[in-house]
């Protein structure tokens, strides 16, 4: 007869168990035959069982009885004993367990009769899934574990309580607990084989319940993972409650042998083996399951920005169901921040006003917030009092939701509220999803902000304002559309259109009637050279000449070092704060953007023409333009411009009859001619807008468009998502 390893004979029964066990393991190999079996025990017949709360009193329990072997024995003392208030007793309880408490203890009973009479495990899960016919996959295996739950709990509660409980004491001497306890030591690898597999069963069963309660509108059997995981269910819960029986057996043999019976390598081996068996499980449904869940997502998705986009496009009596839509639909939080008071408000505050939405990631700079607050502050004094009271600016935080929300971005995003004198939204988590597909798709919002502007009716008057706001500033209020397209009728190719709002000084200068050169880029030497030749020139034709660096549009670090150098060096007017060079890049950027909205993208458009010049040499080298008072002369190049202006001799006879300004034209436009230097153009991949062709602003042909990875290594920008 077996031994066991205190020494002892081991009970017939305990040797027909090890044996029984051990065959069922290896010989039922051929999982079709005994899915087969399986399947054909399976007779749903409608019957609803509450799974979800059954479950969450089976995973309370089983959570509570995962214990250090070590210290079992020291838990039950009254200063170990857990002293928390019970959360999982519901009423809704006693309606379910009522009508499902007799099959419950059936299977209870089935589970202890293995291991009392030493059954064959596939045979006891076999009687288990007779017993369980007419349940659904889900229902069968949450039955199944609230039996074991039933057992499983009471051995843990007696071993927590018995020391300081008399009657807990008694049913545990019963039990045998005490002498167990005394010697968990030698338990400890059971119970954490147990444990193993018990984690393991409930990870597959929480599986079976989302799959199960997967939404069917949304996906069909059409989509691979759906079937594939249909397919395995009856597998995972098989195994798992195979698993039950035999976490079952291990614990009843304990309690009716004592210390008659330690597991033996077979026995671990089988628990083990089980658990390695689900996990395998687990994970592949798991797998299936998350792509089903993607599946219904993105269904979800495309079915909320279907109703969102059908929403925008119906005429409504005010803008309520639209600003909620957009901003946050529920009634139960005031999900605005007001920007002056910082307190809680809700969306009624902007009921049929016009309101503007401010869309932008967290990554909006300084920059465009100090000019953007302004703005703001001059639109208010702009408009009259009535005019202003219908207008509310709300800030529309949108984040990438695959990015983790750390510390660091929550503190960066409310450094970024605290600082905006206008509505907010609290938090960007509060901003649906389809909301940010729309966004992106209806009003192609990538990274840069935008302005849309609503009437108080919801409806869309215009989908980016944000760039007649920084050509206009408070000029362009009420920021529709039509008020753009009214602008630009007014507008023509002059200084003023160039540094409107940046400087009061070259507006004076404008006034004046002087000659003014604005001139860019970032080679020293050839600024160097053109401050110095357009001097010569100028005191030669004895003309006042004012000279007036812009910089460059990026490159911030290698910018401040060119005007320290200019400055020291005393060759021409500069903006000292690089707001003001940031601020004229992105003006000049916002007029050609502009027209692209209105759909103004004429080759003769005399205006969009001169545009794409200067913003082809900024990416060229050094470029000048020459004006005088309002009126702009040349464009050019830094090679044809200097050329021109070192070649003074050739054309300074004409300028006693023409003019500085029309000689100097005159011989730069013939050097242009003979030159022509290249023409190229950069748009950021956030740029919302990008035009798919382009024609030269120079000879009109279709340009070659090319994709470019650029890194200038000009500054260190903190991330905010470190």
């Amino acid at each position: 007869m077996a031994m066991t390893t205190t020494g002892k004979m081991m009970p017939l029964a305990m040797q027909r168990l090890i044996k029984g066990g051990d065959r069922s393991m290896t010989t039922m190999s051929d999982d079709d035959m005994l899915m087969k079996q399986v399947v054909g025990t399976h007779v749903p017949d409608g019957r609803e069982v509450d799974v979800e709360l059954l479950l969450h009193l089976v995973e309370d329990i089983l959570k509570r009885t995962n214990l250090d072997a070590d210290t079992v024995s020291a838990v039950g003392s009254p200063a170990q004993m857990e002293n928390m208030e019970d959360k999982t007793y519901r009423a809704s309880y006693n309606d379910e367990l009522d009508a499902l408490s007799y099959i419950i203890d059936r299977v209870s009973c089935e589970l202890n009769m293995k291991a009392l009479n030493g059954g064959d495990a596939h045979a006891t899960t076999l009687s288990i899934f007779n017993m369980l016919t007419p349940f659904s996959w889900d229902a069968k295996l949450v039955l199944t574990l609230a039996a074991f739950a039933n057992n499983y709990g009471e051995f843990w509660l007696l071993a927590q309580i018995y020391s300081s409980n008399q009657l807990a004491k008694s049913m545990a001497i019963l039990k045998q607990l005490p002498m167990i306890m005394e010697h968990s030591g030698v338990l400890k690898s059971l119970f954490d084989a147990l444990d193993s597999l018990i984690q393991a069963m409930l990870k597959v069963t929480r599986c079976v319940v989302d799959f199960t309660e997967l939404p069917s509108a949304y996906i069909s059997s059409e989509v691979h993972a759906l079937s594939a995981a249909r397919d395995q269910v009856p597998t995972a819960v098989y195994w798992t409650i195979r698993s039950a029986v035999a976490c079952a057996s291990q614990i009843t043999s304990l309690t009716s042998h004592g210390l008659e019976y330690i597991t033996s390598t077979t026995e671990q081996w089988e628990l083990s083996t089980l658990a390695h068996k689900l996990t395998n499980i687990y994970e592949h449904l798991l797998k299936q399951i998350t792509i089903c869940s993607q599946h219904i997502e993105e269904k979800r998705l495309v079915g909320a920005y279907q109703t969102l986009l059908n929403l925008i496009e119906t005429i409504h009596i005010d803008n309520m169901k639209i600003l909620k839509a957009l901003i946050y639909p529920k009634d139960d939080i005031q999900p605005l921040v007001e920007g002056t008071t910082k307190k809680r408000v809700s969306i009624e505050v902007l009921r049929r006003r016009n309101v503007l939405l401010l869309i932008s990631g967290l990554d909006i700079s300084q920059d465009e917030l100090s000019i953007l607050e302004q703005i703001h502050s001059e639109s208010k004094l702009h408009a009259t009092r009535q005019e202003m009271h219908q207008y509310e600016l709300v800030w529309i935080p949108v984040v990438d939701r695959s990015v983790q929300w750390t510390d660091p971005m929550q503190k960066h995003f409310e450094g970024l509220k605290s600082t905006m004198p206008w509505y907010t939204v609290n938090h960007p988590s509060l901003i649906h999803k389809a909301v940010i597909l729309l966004i992106k798709e209806k009003w192609h919002f990538r990274n840069k902000p935008i302005l849309v502007v609503l009437d108080p009716q919801g409806r869309v008057v215009c989908p980016n304002a944000i760039h007649m706001m920084w050509i206009w500033g408070s000029n362009a209020f009420p920021f529709t559309t039509l008020r753009e397209e009214a602008l630009w009728k007014e507008e023509t190719w002059r200084l003023e259109l160039l540094v409107d709002g940046i400087d009061q000084t070259i507006l004076n200068w404008i006034k004046e009637g002087k000659y003014i050169f604005l001139y860019g880029g970032d080679d020293i030497e050839w600024i160097r050279k053109f401050t110095a030749a357009a001097r010569l020139v100028a005191s030669a034709a004895r003309i006042p000449l004012e000279m007036v660096y812009v910089g460059k549009s990026g490159k911030r670090e290698q910018l401040r070092r060119v005007i320290e150098t200019i400055n020291l060096e005393k060759l021409s007017y500069t903006w000292q704060d690089l707001t003001m060079v940031w601020y004229f890049w992105t003006r000049l950027e916002s007029m050609f953007f502009s027209k692209i909205q209105l759909g103004k993208t004429d080759e003769y458009d005399p205006v969009m023409q001169q545009i794409k010049r200067l913003l082809s040499f900024d990416k060229t080298g050094g470029w000048a333009v020459l004006g005088r008072g309002s009126s702009i002369m040349v464009s050019g190049h830094g090679t044809t411009v200097l050329t021109a202006l070192l070649e003074y001799d050739a054309w300074k006879v004409h300028v006693a009859t023409k003019g500085y300004d029309v000689a100097f034209k005159e011989y730069h436009d013939k050097i242009q001619d003979v030159t022509h230097p290249c023409c190229r153009f950069e748009f950021q991949s956030t740029t919302g807008r990008i035009p798919e062709s382009m024609r030269c602003p120079e000879c009109k042909r279709v340009m070659e468009k090319l994709t470019t990875f650029v890194c200038c290594h000009d500054e260190v920008v903190p991330s905010i998502y470190e």
